[in-house]
């Protein structure tokens, strides 16, 4: 049954590519007003061209002091999508602390620092709300050469059971999606070698990675009241990765 979210208003962001892109794309033919955040200018001119009334928000989340600026004024927000991550790639004995600093930053301090601003738009209009977080299978389990993305996504998942439980009280729901490979652009890329995809996907009991639409219907699940008795949970989007 296809979700409604006429009168509501979502912020996504990591809005210009990929999985954060397919969300804004989907909440705005299911009714909603989208603000897409993205760093980079020239794939939020694209988005608003597909899909036109979003609204575009250019930023690094990685800046605290720009973030806030850009969103000081971001306006009543029913509906968050924390999208935006990196993958900085490093053997445990290699990581650097510039890895470490951005990581951190994109990862789990922006998050921390949109959902604050959102949630406390929520509260003050005395609103429900629902946010979502975008993590990994990676924050479950060890993968080679993820050492700063594998530990970035294990601290979402518990900010995630954080936020669930001081911000349910305030009728704010949050959960986090946790998928395996998706197949956007920049996944198909690096997974094209059937050496490395082999690897993967014997630990996958469905056989496949994922295709960005079943992230995408995940989100909207989750952000919809037809879940609306779920927060602080982990979703898997796996294809069994993580029961094996």
């Amino acid at each position: 049954m296809k979700l409604n979210f006429s009168g509501l208003r979502a912020l996504v962001t990591g809005a210009g590519k990929g999985i954060g892109r397919d969300t804004v794309k989907a909440l705005h033919a299911s009714g909603a007003k989208v603000v897409a955040v993205s760093r980079t200018r020239e794939d939020l001119d694209n988005l608003v061209r597909e899909c036109p009334g979003v609204e575009p928000v250019c930023v690094d989340l990685a800046d605290w002091e720009a973030t806030e600026q850009a969103l000081s004024n971001v306006g009543p927000v029913d509906l968050l999508v924390n999208n935006a991550a990196v993958a900085l790639l490093q053997p445990f004995l290699e990581v650097t602390k510039e890895a470490c600093d951005v990581s951190f930053s994109v990862n789990l301090r922006a998050v921390i620092q949109v959902s604050q601003i959102v949630a406390r738009g929520m509260i003050s209009r005395g609103v429900p709300g629902a946010i979502v977080n975008v993590s990994s299978q990676a924050s479950q389990r060890a993968l080679t050469n993820h050492t700063v993305y594998c530990s970035t996504k294990g601290a979402l998942d518990m900010l995630t059971k954080m936020m669930a439980l001081e911000l349910g009280p305030h009728k704010i729901r949050v959960n986090a999606v946790n998928p395996t490979v998706v197949m956007t652009p920049m996944g198909r890329t690096n997974w094209s070698d059937p050496h490395k995809a082999k690897a993967m996907l014997d630990r996958i009991p469905l056989g496949k990675f994922a295709e960005v639409e079943n992230v995408v219907d995940t989100i909207l699940f989750l952000l919809s009241n037809r879940s609306s008795m779920t927060t602080g949970s982990t979703l898997p989007v796996d294809g069994g990765f993580l029961a094996t």
